[in-house]
């Protein structure tokens, strides 16, 4: 049985969530706080690093909520982990600076930085510019960093961190990614 702990505190947001590993669902997971977040009154923004120009089933169901938006950076083609384009870098690299600027604005109290941990793994980013958001964000807003790789100095830094192992997938059989389901 869960304990609710009841104190001045208890309400204060500002942990550093990072959702990795190799399973499915860490968008999922951090859509599902977002949801749980807005049904509280608080306000969310994700911004999707490596996604782009896809109509994604997250994106559909944001637009109608008030309160939870998305921004993507990234296009609808792969990246190239050993040669990434200059486009995929500059995507990335606006999706950063977008995200500094949404900390600093104060605005939001959930933001989610959806496969930040990829585009940092595969040198779009850097580590000390993730490093330097990290530890400049705002003490009340709650940050949740996903995506497979995660560097172990943001799980150093991060409060909470779930790493997501497969065990079994569809696609491993052949199955595509399905609408509504993988995307």
């Amino acid at each position: 049985m869960t304990q609710i702990i009841e104190s001045e505190s208890a309400d204060q947001l500002g942990f550093v969530h990072v959702y990795t590993g190799t399973g499915k669902g860490k968008t999922t997971a951090a859509l599902g706080l977002g949801l749980r977040a807005l049904g509280k009154g608080l306000k969310i923004h994700m911004i999707q690093f490596m996604k782009g120009d896809i109509e994604y089933g997250e994106i559909s169901a944001v637009r109608n909520l008030d309160g939870f938006s998305i921004e993507q950076f990234g296009r609808s083609d792969f990246v190239d982990r050993n040669n990434p384009a200059e486009i995929d870098i500059d995507l990335a690299q606006k999706g950063l600076e977008r995200a500094k600027e949404i900390l600093a604005g104060k605005k939001y109290d959930l933001v989610i930085l959806d496969e930040i941990n990829v585009a940092l793994d595969w040198k779009l980013i850097e580590l000390d510019d993730v490093v330097q958001l990290i530890k400049n964000k705002p003490k009340k807003v709650e940050l949740i960093l996903t995506g497979r790789y995660a560097h172990p100095k943001i799980i150093e830094l991060a409060d909470l961190v779930t790493d997501m192992q497969e065990v079994k997938h569809p696609y491993q059989a052949g199955v595509l990614a399905r609408d509504g389901i993988e995307h």
